[in-house]
């Protein structure tokens, strides 16, 4: 395997770990169609270079098995837009000065300007899926799926985690602009800013 070959499947082991937690060796081979020996050598050069960790996870049944997830090091290998965010916020701070709330609700009302015409005229299951090609194309690695009572986007990645750990107005913006491009009632039952693994939007099929 040449250079290029092992850097790739290293991403795809960095991306399989971002989307899907905690992982072991054998799970990590057998999605990837390589050996475990194989695996391991990456994990090694991942380890080394410190984007991944490991620990010792005991099982019902069986030997223990150490599994592998990314550190802190390896958020800044996935798509990040800080600036972005901080240039349009201070841009709204030089004409308003009344908080961090009617900041947010500005950049809200903007995005759903720039969107709503690509919303226009379709059914929810296609705005479902525009929806989720805009939060990919600004960096937010989203799957949505049809679930039992409507639908579900899932963002893997926050670009502006660091804004939104500190802002929960951010998280609330989002939520928001989501049921104005959808016309419908979103509802967020995990947060990356909270601590969990992933941001998850269920979206009702009922408009609003």
């Amino acid at each position: 395997m040449n250079m290029e070959q092992d850097s790739s499947t290293r991403k795809t082991i960095l991306t399989m770990l971002k989307t899907g937690g905690p992982l072991g060796v054998g799970e990590m081979a057998k999605r990837l169609g390589i050996t475990e020996m194989a695996v391991r050598r990456h994990l090694n050069t991942l380890e080394r270079d410190g984007y991944v960790g490991s620990q010792i996870v005991r099982q019902s049944m069986g030997r223990p098995m150490h599994v592998y997830r990314l550190t802190e090091a390896a958020d800044d290998l996935f798509p990040k837009n800080y600036h972005t965010l901080t240039l349009d916020l201070l841009g709204e701070l030089a004409d308003d000065e009344d908080g961090v709330g009617k900041l947010f609700d500005k950049r809200k009302e903007k995005l759903l300007r720039k969107y709503e015409p690509e919303m226009e005229g379709k059914p929810l299951e296609e705005r479902v899926e525009k929806l989720a090609d805009i939060q990919n194309a600004n960096g937010y690695m989203v799957e949505w799926e049809k679930t039992g009572r409507g639908f579900a986007i899932t963002e893997y990645n926050c670009p502006i985690s660091q804004v939104a750990n500190r802002y929960n107005e951010a998280c609330e913006c989002e939520q928001r602009l989501f049921e104005g491009l959808l016309g419908t009632k979103v509802e967020r039952t995990e947060c990356l800013a909270k601590g969990d693994g992933k941001c998850v939007y269920h979206i009702q099929t009922k408009p609003r």
